[in-house]
């Protein structure tokens, strides 16, 4: 019998495995924009003071760089393994599909990020060391590398929303996989968000400063680079819905009632800040600036990070590995086969290698612990299994239902793939039944 290559299931209680990685990577997403950002900041600020003469721009410059130090690199040099570990945990084969397509783009990034980690020590540690022509040549190329590291990534994770381009399920080309519609709107849009986050971490190095001449002209500086990195973060994400495959845009409207609320009070509470920056640079404190920090990472990513994992589904990566590690399509490029169709004929638990002998049968006797290893595999990466589950929990889905409606809704919905942000899940009717005993069984429990 033909075997899938399935990996050991992950499964995080509460929560849920695929949003373990979701916190750790807006953690890191948050430390990386910030050092982008700022490399393009460094850049400016390098050319101004050379230009101008400027000694003071220099001191603030090397006060940046060690809060960068500390926050974006020792913060994101652990984070950013915690999601390669997260990620190869909640989603072996997406990290895998990744990993065969990328794999020469991935230690490219790496030659530019080993070149950002040195430029972000020597820029701050040659700071009045050196001669300032040579460190304004410095800086511009950290800058070049820190985009060079942004432009890589984001045409890895461009792919795990769509290719973009039917030719790569053919050809299997990493340029197929990498040039996509989405690419390009998405890199923008993140240079954006990276513009607008050194302009708030500007604020509160500006803020500490102890002459206020300095403080009030760098402060305003700030105001107004968020204000510019804001609208190019806005603008980009505007042209980057239109780029989206039909599943994504399907989703989309079911959020975006409150998506259109949430954004619009973002973006009235951001331009005030930026405002208050611009118009009244001494209201800018450090406690504020360092709240408002927290408060834009809170509201402003945790939200579009968890809308753009959301809005991937079914799929985790290239519209052909589902969010369940199945493979949903035939990709002849990969020699990659759709396994929706083997599974329907012998099962999850035949064709899955880490199932246990005893389960391989369904008999009355196993049939809840069958059930329940069934709901893990195929439903667990998107949802959360407990009553009390912080995740889309699945057991509310079908409260007040009996064994039979929980059956036929899988039997005759995902079966069929009927819901097209879920995937098409088609099992023999032996493990169906398990799986619908196991969550009636759940639902009848007392709380």
């Amino acid at each position: 019998m033909e075997q899938i290559g399935m990996f050991p299931l992950f499964y995080f209680p509460e929560i849920g495995s695929a949003w373990i990685m979701g916190i750790t990577g807006t953690i890191h997403i948050l430390a990386s924009h910030t050092s982008v950002g700022a490399a393009l900041l460094f850049a400016f600020l390098a050319h101004k003071a050379y230009k101008e003469n400027r000694d003071d721009l220099y001191e603030y410059m090397k006060k940046y760089g060690m809060f960068l130090l500390i926050f974006s690199y020792v913060v994101g040099s652990i984070t950013g393994p915690g999601i390669w570990y997260t990620a190869t945990a909640a989603s072996p084969r997406g990290i895998s599909a990744l990993i065969h397509n990328f794999v020469w783009v991935w230690a490219t990034e790496w030659v530019f990020f080993v070149f950002e980690v040195v430029g972000v020590f020597a820029l701050v540690y040659f700071i009045n060391k050196i001669d300032k022509k040579t460190h304004l040549k410095l800086t511009y190329a950290f800058a070049l590398a820190s985009v060079g590291t942004l432009f890589l990534i984001i045409g890895i994770i461009s792919f795990m929303m769509w290719p973009g381009n039917d030719a790569f399920y053919q050809t299997g080309s990493v340029s197929d996989a990498f040039f996509g519609l989405t690419t390009f709107p998405h890199l923008f849009l993140r240079i954006g968000f990276m513009i607008m986050m050194s302009g708030v971490i500007g604020l509160i190095i500006a803020s500490a400063l102890g002459n206020k001449e300095l403080r009030v002209e760098l402060t305003r500086k700030m105001g107004v680079i968020s204000f510019i990195g804001g609208f190019i973060t806005l603008v980009c994400f505007m042209w980057y819905m239109t780029t989206l495959p039909d599943n994504a845009k399907l989703l989309l409207e079911i959020y975006m009632a409150d998506m259109i609320m949430n954004k619009a009070i973002l973006i009235v509470v951001f331009s005030l800040y930026f405002a208050l920056a611009i118009f009244k640079p001494l209201i800018i404190n450090k406690p504020f600036s360092i709240t408002m920090l927290f408060v834009i990472a809170i509201f402003g990513l945790w939200p579009g990070e968890k809308l753009r994992e959301s809005i991937r589904k079914p799929y985790v990566v290239g519209q052909y590995v589902y969010s369940n590690q199945i493979m949903g399509r035939e990709v002849p490029g990969k020699n990659i086969k759709n396994e929706v169709e083997i599974i329907a004929k012998h099962g999850l638990l035949k064709t899955n290698v880490w199932i246990p002998q005893r389960l391989k049968t369904i008999t009355e006797e196993n049939k809840l612990e069958a059930g329940e290893i069934l709901t893990k595999i195929a439903c667990s990466n998107c949802h959360s299994l407990e009553k009390t589950g912080k995740f889309r929990p699945l057991l509310d889905k079908f409260v007040g239902q009996d064994k039979d409606m929980i059956k036929s809704f899988l039997q005759y919905s995902l079966a069929t793939g009927a819901i097209s942000y879920m995937p098409r899940i088609d099992l023999p009717e032996e493990e169906f039944d398990a799986i619908a005993t196991w969550i009636a069984a759940q639902n009848s429990k007392e709380n």
